[in-house]
Order: structure tokens, then C-alpha cells, then sequence
């Protein structure tokens, strides 16, 4: 199968069902961000040919000990997965940067960024070649991410765990969500997360005392209760030199992940008037200096981290707080533990990060044992949650935590904020999402832009984000 075809099956695939949104990493990398259902007008007559299929080398292979190979590739974006492995997967031993060992078998960490979209071009030219390659360079397991999950659920590179022979039993504890954003077409559970990624407002504490008066949660949740209030406290918070956002950027997916209409309708472009409010209330922000339009994760985006940043509150999952707001670095909010946390003027997710098993794989009892282990084992859940300061996806291990008043969050200033994160994990409504949303979304964002700071008129926005979708789905009208 050439790229050309592997590429057709892709963009297929794209218009396939996504029976899932985002949190949101989670785990997430740099605004691949998010992030994630019903087949109304995402559902192409064949979402894989027949004839397109690979070759039976390709097929999923029977979990079968004594034929397992001597090295596992794992295919992923940054350090985060690779990070809980070794912490967390028992009998793992790092041997260089790129490579560990698990028992007798060597352990490849293949880690390509997902700037300019070279994570997925370089995993899309590997897969091509899986069918062909030698068994020590087969990829064993790859990542993926929300915003592009449904690009591999429904093309034939991708095992359905239960080829691995892992059951519903196995994963009934997992969050619902998170298993409908990987599900095929055909029903098929094409990979599983350690993560939930619900959302939240992170908001800095000194800032909330010095201009409100005081930094409780249910006090500070009155000043960002729904969008017009929050609105209004922005120029309360303005008077005292802080900015209520770091970028308009960062209440994007709250907005974008409460619409009440898809991207896409009977093949023709959407703007859901929830996007507009976004529009409407992030030019007020940004013409009053309250806000900026900052890139999510540039330099001027992350000023906030530290005080001398001065902006109240970020929008995100409990993966944001570790992983993107700089609570390793001494002298930042973080770091000094002075995030509180509340739930915002709306709930929302952001991201997640997924383990997929590549057909033709020749570790698959080993694949499946990552698999249990690292989004099962409640004992491993847990751990997650107190080393990595992560929401992870098993209910009754959330649910425990949530009520163990000796846990706490060093970031949060030890506050518990898991309780908050069980309720919008399980609020999570996918209904509305389509296989053209990381398209959209970015495109819709990126000409908004030219609006905000005076560049284009909306109108002018609008067209230059029409042009910019159709240039990529070639196959929608507006």
C-alpha cells in the first residue's frame, strides 16, 4: 500500500464515526491540546475498503508468550509516557535516554515532537512499512492524542485490545469517555488511557486576596460564575494590573467544548454560535489589555506562571497544572504552591493521551500487560495520582482519593481537587464532536487572530478561515 492510499484511508477515516471531547495530556503535548460522537454526518459509506486492507502479516496476531519478540518500539511525542513507564511499570529498568530494558526485552523509545505534524507524518510512513519490516523494528505501540484519536481508530494499523485479550471486564472502571473516543465503527476498542482529563480554572491566589479580598474557592467562583460575570471581573482585575487571562487562547476550548452543533453538517461548515460568544467576549478582553493573543505554550503565554506575570487564571486538566505551568521552577506559582482551584464559568475537558497497539506487533502479550497495568491496576493508579500529581482513569480509585483528606496537591496549596474532577469526568458530552475538529478548531483559532489585533475585519477573519478548511477538507462547502 502506497502513502497515497494509506493517506485516502486516512482521510476516510477522518469522516468516520467517533462514538466518543478535553480535557486535554491529557497528557498532553504543546496545543495539539485539547481533543475526542454520533455518526449524524461523520459516517462514511466505507470507512476502510476492503480492498485497501493490509495483507494478513498486518493482522492482529494471537497473544502467545513463546513467540514474543526481543524489542518493543513505542512511537510517542514527548517524555510523559515514557515518564510513567519507568516510574510506574513494575520490572522496568532504564539504560539510556532512548532505551530501557523489561526483562529479556530491550525497550526502543522512538520520540518525535508533534511540531509541524512530524509526530504523525513519521508514525503514518512507519506504519506503511509494518507489514514489511523486521520484527525488531515492528512498532509495538504507538500514542495518540484526542484532537486526532479517530485518524487511527478506524484504518486497519490499529489492534482492538480485545485481539490483545483484554476484555470489558478489564476496563469497566475506566470513565466512559475516554474509551468511547477510541471505539471504531465497528464497536472495536482500539486503545485505553491512564488518563481522564476533565477542566477546571487555576487561578492565583495572592492575585484573588489582594483584589477580591479573599482566595476561597466558592468566593472566587462568584467572580467567574458564568461568561458575563467573568467578563466583568476583568476589568475589576485590570484596575489592579492583573490581566484575567495570559491569552484569549486559553478559554478557547471551554467555549469550543460547550457547542450545541457540530463543526460539520451534511458535509457543510458550521460555526456554532458558541464560537461566536468566544469571538465576541475575547476581542472585548484583548481591545480593553486585559488579555493578550499569545500562542498557547510561547514565551509571553507562560509569563503568567510566575508573579511577576501578574494574570489570575488559566483554564485546564489536572495535567496542565503539573506538566505546562513551570512547578518545577523555583520562584513560579506553582512551585510555591499558590494555584487555587475552582470550576469556572463552564465545564470542559482538554486532551488525553492514548496507548494503541499496532497491528502486526510481535510483543502483544507484553503490549497488553503495559496496557492493564498502567490503566487498570488501581494500586498504579494511585501512584500516578500522588507522584505525578495526574487525574487518572479508574473510578473507584478517583473516588477514593477524592474522599482521603490525607492527600493533596502541593501545586493547589494542598488542597484536594479531585472530588472536582470525578464530577466533570463523568459530565463529559462528546455528542457534538466530529473527525474535522483538530482542523477546525486550529484554523478557526489562527484566523480569529488577524481579527483580535486589528488585522482583519470579522468578516475578513471568517474567509480566511473558510479558505484555510476548505484547502484541507477539500470535500466541504460553506
Amino acid at each position: 500500500m502506497n502513502m497515497k492510499k494509506f493517506k485516502n484511508i486516512i482521510a476516510l477515516s477522518l469522516s468516520g464515526i467517533l462514538t466518543t471531547a478535553a480535557f486535554a495530556g491529557c497528557g498532553s503535548s504543546p496545543e495539539p491540546s485539547a481533543a475526542p460522537a454520533s455518526a449524524e454526518e461523520t459516517t462514511a459509506p466505507e470507512a476502510v475498503p476492503e480492498a485497501e486492507a493490509p495483507e494478513a502479516s498486518v493482522e492482529a496476531e494471537t497473544p502467545n508468550e513463546s513467540s514474543e519478540g526481543s524489542v518493543l518500539n513505542i512511537y510517542c511525542w514527548n517524555e510523559e509516557f515514557k515518564s510513567r513507564v519507568t516510574d510506574h511499570y513494575p520490572g522496568y529498568e532504564a539504560v539510556d535516554g532512548t532505551t530501557g530494558k523489561i526483562g529479556d526485552v530491550t525497550v526502543r523509545w522512538q520520540i518525535t515532537p508533534n511540531d509541524d505534524n512530524a509526530y504523525q507524518n513519521n508514525l503514518d510512513e512507519t506504519l506503511l512499512k509494518q507489514e514489511n519490516a523486521a520484527a525488531d523494528d515492528k512498532i509495538d505501540i504507538f500514542l495518540v492524542e484526542a484532537d486526532y484519536a479517530l485518524k487511527y481508530v478506524d484504518t486497519p494499523y490499529t489492534m482492538a485490545v480485545s485481539d490483545l485479550g483484554i476484555t470489558d471486564t478489564d476496563v469497566a472502571n475506566q470513565y466512559q469517555y475516554t474509551k468511547d473516543i477510541v471505539t471504531s465503527s465497528d464497536g472495536s476498542l482500539k486503545g485505553v488511557s491512564w488518563q481522564g482529563c476533565p477542566g477546571a480554572l487555576f487561578y492565583n491566589r495572592e492575585a484573588a486576596k489582594e483584589v477580591f479580598g479573599t482566595d476561597d474557592p466558592a468566593e472566587v467562583q462568584k467572580k467567574v460564575a458564568d461568561w458575563d460575570t467573568f467578563v466583568a471581573t476583568a476589568d475589576e482585575l485590570k484596575a489592579a494590573g492583573y490581566s484575567i487571562m495570559s491569552s484569549v487562547n486559553d478559554s478557547y476550548r471551554v467555549y469550543s467544548n460547550n457547542v450545541t452543533s457540530k463543526w460539520v453538517i451534511d458535509g457543510k461548515i458550521n460555526i456554532d454560535e458558541n464560537l461566536m460568544n468566544w469571538v465576541e467576549d475575547s476581542k472585548a478582553l484583548f481591545d480593553k489589555g486585559q488579555t493578550s493573543s499569545a500562542e498557547l505554550w510561547s514565551d509571553d503565554w507562560s509569563k503568567g506562571f510566575y508573579p511577576e506575570g501578574k494574570v489570575f487564571c488559566y483554564f485546564g486538566p489536572a495535567w496542565f497544572i503539573n506538566f505546562s505551568m513551570a512547578a518545577d521552577q523555583e520562584g513560579s506559582i506553582g512551585n510555591m504552591g499558590g494555584w487555587g482551584i475552582t470550576e469556572g464559568p463552564q465545564g470542559f475537558y482538554w486532551g488525553g493521551t492514548w496507548i494503541c497497539a499496532a497491528a502486526g506487533t510481535d510483543n502483544p502479550t507484553l503490549v497488553k500487560d503495559i496496557m492493564l497495568k498502567l490503566t487498570t491496576d488501581e494500586t498504579i493508579m494511585k501512584e500516578i495520582v500522588i507522584d505525578d500529581d495526574d487525574f487518572v482513569n479508574n473510578k473507584p480509585a478517583m473516588e477514593a482519593m477524592a474522599a482521603d483528606t490525607s492527600y493533596s496537591s502541593k501545586i493547589l496549596g494542598g488542597t484536594n481537587p479531585l472530588a472536582m474532577y470525578c464530577a466533570g469526568a463523568e459530565a463529559i458530552d462528546l455528542s457534538n464532536l466530529s473527525g474535522y475538529d483538530q482542523g477546525c478548531n486550529e484554523e478557526f483559532q489562527n484566523a480569529m487572530k488577524n481579527y483580535f489585533e486589528g488585522n482583519a475585519t470579522l468578516d475578513e477573519a471568517l474567509n480566511l478561515f473558510y479558505t484555510a478548511v476548505i484547502e484541507k477538507y477539500p470535500e466541504l462547502t460553506y
